[in-house]
């Protein structure tokens, strides 16, 4: 098979390094422009973009693909290397781009993506991120063949990935982008020798959407209750992190990883006290009175510094 790859991000990487070592051929990657990283701000190419360079492919790096758009001569120049590459299918995944139609009729099999949820369930920017701040018990990958709707197009292939009770955005990601790039795999092999799955429309119940992260997210609102909560803190990990104030830091800082414990903690009743107070902080952890329930905080970071187990957070901390 010809495929045009387009994506961004680590979650994508995996699935271009499968197909190239599947044996098809990539006459073109589409990626995001490089953006800057590091406390250098250094333009940085994107792991899809590196992986592509690393394996000789050619790429583009268009701002946008609407050739009515802002950027018409980046998307007039997108549309001559796509008709040069002249593919049979385009694989995307976490691009960042919207596609317009003419990107979805130029494939002569369509365009695929590869989409980090059980579809229809959390069509949208942050799936993984939203399944784990819902408390949803399973996620998955689903195959899609793409419309001009957001993740609205038929269902190729769906594969289950549990979420464990331990999982962050991060860990659950990794797990996905395997799953992922086997998945594409088998879809496209399948297509190449003629038995290409028969696409099933996805259910009109049970459809909801995972909007992009917002980093005013990111400050933890004491009045939720504790499980909801330690979920947020595990969905927001690594990106944007939840934050909170602590008594006599001036700053916020980030809490990486949290748990419900007892009503009760070191004789002081949450029952008393507001949402938000530190009802304790020792070596086990900083217990935070919540909106239902006790939240413990272990793993937390100060500006400008590395994460620390509570142990060591509390040497050099007091809520006094």
């Amino acid at each position: 098979m010809r495929i045009v790859f387009a994506g961004t991000p680590e979650f994508a990487r995996l699935a271009l390094v499968a197909l190239i070592e599947a044996g098809h051929t990539i006459p073109l990657v589409l990626t995001q422009p490089d953006r800057p990283a590091g406390r250098g701000l250094k333009l940085t190419p994107s792991p899809v973009k590196q992986a592509a360079l690393d394996a000789g492919i050619p790429v583009a790096q268009p701002r946008s693909l609407r050739l009515d758009g802002k950027y018409p001569e980046e998307a007039a120049e997108a549309h001559r290397l796509l008709t040069e590459a002249a593919p049979d299918v385009m694989v995307v995944a976490a691009y960042g781009l919207i596609l317009p139609q003419w990107t979805l009729d130029l494939p002569r099999l369509g365009c695929l993506n590869i989409h980090a949820s059980l579809l229809p369930r959390w069509r949208g920017a942050a799936p993984i991120q939203r399944a784990i701040e819902a408390g949803d018990a399973q996620t998955g990958i689903t195959i899609m063949q793409m419309d001009v709707g957001l993740d609205t197009g038929d269902m190729l292939d769906i594969r289950s990935v549990p979420i464990g009770p331990d999982d962050t955005a991060a860990t659950l990601h990794d797990a996905l982008a395997e799953v992922g790039a086997r998945a594409i795999v088998d879809v496209v092999q399948a297509m190449a020798d003629g038995h290409a799955p028969v696409p099933q429309p996805q259910p009109e119940a049970g459809v909801t959407y995972a909007a992009k992260l917002d980093k005013a997210e990111a400050a933890l609102d004491w009045s939720l209750p504790a499980e909801t909560l330690a979920r947020r803190i595990r969905a927001f990990d690594p990106v944007p992190g939840a934050t909170t104030r602590l008594p006599g830091l001036a700053d916020p800082v980030k809490v990486w990883a949290a748990q419900v414990v007892a009503a009760d903690v070191a004789g002081k009743s949450s029952e008393s006290a507001k949402p938000g107070d530190v009802l304790a902080a020792t070596p086990e952890g900083i217990d935070v009175a919540t909106g239902a329930g006790v939240l413990r905080l272990k793993v937390l970071q100060k500006p400008g510094a590395k994460r620390q187990p509570v142990d060591v957070f509390v040497r050099g901390w007091s809520p006094a």
